[in-house]
């Protein structure tokens, strides 16, 4: 799987950005068996039998546009089919953007049928060994939900009954800064420990990390000094006249949730996403939207 520049589509709020090879337990697998084309619009067709037949049209425009501002940033799966064609096994909402954004081509990772079979059970087999580091299994779990369409129900099923919010937090290591997440593969910090930084800036990571190492700082201080840290950093303002750079994004997702949304930064480049609900029952269908 070729790893630069193939990032994730804005279509999710647990976002995975690049899944990083070094902690992909398939990776040697994934490159005998895939290959990395871009394919033409026209010799791509929908998987008849793709379970998801709704799509949210609003967020299919805002991928839309997001598709012909920055181009394709993650590869769909197919398999060859007959007459030359290329069948999606994942990715029908890019692919849906794409040919609306007026694309002529597209990236791709080619598997057969029985590749694709096979890599997803041995992804599987290494995460019920229960042998891997947490960001090996995150990066395991993203590969499942972005390469072969399985849902955090699903991959929690697969893995030994794990909970949904079991497998969304693992998930969300990924978000952790670099250094993070090889402090953690390294076994220097605890994944507990490094739950507090998750979207904590690159260069506070790079502040804290030593002292947490050398110190062994508990999770809970982390949380502390993390939580002291966002408090003394000013909010910033955008003064009048100036756009918001955030504000397109919270009202995209405003549109998308039927809810107030904030975006709120700090001077440090931190934030927060403020997603509002006014009783139990919108809890519930943001909720559902979320995962």
């Amino acid at each position: 799987m070729a790893k630069k520049g193939l990032g994730r589509g804005f279509d999710s709020l647990i976002p995975i950005d690049l899944l990083d090879e070094s902690f992909d337990p398939t990776a040697g697998d994934d490159h005998k068996v895939s290959e990395l084309r871009h394919i033409k619009i026209g010799d791509i067709v929908a998987n008849p039998d793709q379970p998801r037949r709704q799509f949210d049209e609003e967020a299919l425009r805002e991928l839309t546009a997001s598709i012909r501002q920055h181009g394709i940033l993650q590869p769909i799966v197919v398999t060859p089919s007959d007459g030359g064609a290329y069948e999606i096994v994942a990715g029908e909402r890019r692919y849906r953007a794409a040919k609306e954004a007026g694309l002529k081509t597209m990236p791709a990772l080619v598997r057969t049928l029985s590749a694709q079979h096979k890599l997803e059970l041995a992804l599987i087999e290494n995460l019920q060994r229960r042998d891997l580091n947490p960001l090996e299994t995150a990066t395991a779990y993203g590969k499942l939900r972005e390469q072969f369409n399985m849902s955090l129900e699903e991959i929690g099923a697969s893995v030994g009954g794990k909970s949904i919010s079991a497998v969304s937090n693992t998930l969300r290591l990924l978000r952790l800064a670099k250094d993070a997440q090889h402090a953690v593969a390294e076994g220097k910090i605890t994944e507990g420990q490094a739950r507090p930084l998750i979207d904590l800036d690159e260069a506070k990571v790079k502040e804290l990390l030593p002292k947490i190492i050398e110190e062994g700082w508990s999770a809970r201080k982390i949380e502390e000094v993390v939580r002291e840290t966002k408090q003394a950093a000013p909010e910033t303002y955008t003064p009048r006249g100036k756009q918001n750079p955030y504000a397109p994004i919270a009202k995209e997702l405003e549109t998308h949730f039927h809810t107030p949304v904030k975006v709120k930064t700090t001077a440090i480049g931190s934030g927060q996403i403020v997603i509002s609900f006014k009783n139990e029952e919108e809890f519930e269908r943001i909720k559902s939207q979320l995962l």
